[in-house]
């Protein structure tokens, strides 16, 4: 990464545009933040980003010279081409060609990727997996759902196009509940924001947590962090939710390490604040569920554990600043050289 050369990122959520520019020795330079104007079409969306892009552009390319855009979007995305395909959170947004677009408004290279990557990106590049000296990691983000991304030697890998990485849809439970993407017994529904406060309510309408169905009637709109609330408080019910979540990322966990056999695995998202009520159970289920792990379990000495090689399980580092770190790294490991 040139000392001279910066990068324009681009989060591109439901709610907010947010776009910076960026230079690896100094981080963010500026950060522009604007609604994302969905009512009023993709093409006034794409107009806004551009019109910011170009805006930094402007400023900073008299001092350093630009990489390129990187974009993180929702998706589903059609990879490398940046094309979005029915994404649930941007109606009207099927076969926007993202890429295209923003490549034709700003005149300058762009890459789009998942969200979810971009910001599995920043971790292994400056977050946990700088920290831990590692290349390669896979990040789970427990959020309104599970993302996932997974990176091999510093790059997102995407599959064929794009779809590598679904680690919200392994299967967990055969006759689970019904997630979004029709399958049921998902880790999305299981282990997500929106999975706690469906198991909240099925506690409630069983009768069995008068806790959670005081908190209902007092907040309808409670959130899991109100849930984690009552279980460090003590209620059996609530410490039985995130026990439920723990083990349903335990199990997704050591189908992911079984497969992938990388040293780093990131847990992410804002469910991710509820790390100390589920993760006994995640490594509990984990240990069990998981040969590699056991034989290469950090809190285990190397002779024992049957391997010198280390899988380490842990707390994102970055917050809610991944996803736009992210996609201001992403054009120096796409376009790491020259022109």
């Amino acid at each position: 990464m040139a000392a001279d050369s910066f990068s324009i990122g681009v989060d591109f959520g439901g709610t907010n545009l947010r776009v910076a520019a960026y230079a690896p020795a100094a981080g963010f330079l500026e950060t522009i933040h604007i609604a994302t104007r969905l009512q009023a079409g993709r093409d006034a969306v794409v107009a806004d980003m551009c019109a910011a892009i170009r805006k930094l552009r402007d400023r900073y390319a008299g001092n350093a010279t630009l990489k390129g855009i990187g974009v993180g979007s929702p998706g589903p995305l059609e990879l490398p081409e940046g094309r979005l395909r029915n994404p649930p959170n941007l109606p009207g947004f099927d076969g926007l060609e993202l890429r295209a677009e923003v490549q034709r408004g700003v005149g300058e290279r762009v890459v789009v990727e998942n969200d979810a990557n971009v910001a599995a990106l920043a971790e292994c590049i400056v977050g946990q997996g700088k920290k831990l000296g590692v290349d390669s990691l896979c990040m789970l983000t427990l959020g309104t759902g599970v993302g996932a991304g997974i990176i091999l030697q510093g790059k997102i890998w995407d599959g064929m196009n794009g779809m590598a990485g679904e680690a919200g849809h392994i299967n967990i439970y055969i006759d689970g509940p019904l997630c979004g993407c029709g399958s049921r017994g998902c880790l999305e529904p299981l282990a997500s924001a929106t999975g706690v406060r469906r198991r909240a309510k099925e506690l409630i309408a069983a009768g069995s947590a008068p806790a959670l169905a005081a908190l209902e009637k007092r907040s309808p709109d409670f959130t899991p962090r109100e849930i984690s609330e009552l279980a460090l408080a003590g209620d059996p019910s609530a410490i039985q939710i995130f026990e439920e979540v723990g083990r349903a990322l335990g199990i997704g966990l050591a189908a992911l390490v079984n497969t992938l056999n990388l040293p780093l695995y990131v847990i992410g998202g804002g469910l991710a604040n509820s790390w100390n009520l589920f993760s006994p159970t995640l490594f509990e289920e984990l240990r069990y569920r998981s040969y590699v792990f056991r034989m290469t379990d950090p809190d285990q000495p190397a002779t024992s554990a049957g391997s010198s090689a280390r899988t380490y399980i842990r707390l994102a580092d970055l917050g809610p600043e991944a996803g736009l770190l992210g996609a201001c790294i992403l054009p120096f490991t796409v376009f790491p050289d020259g022109n």
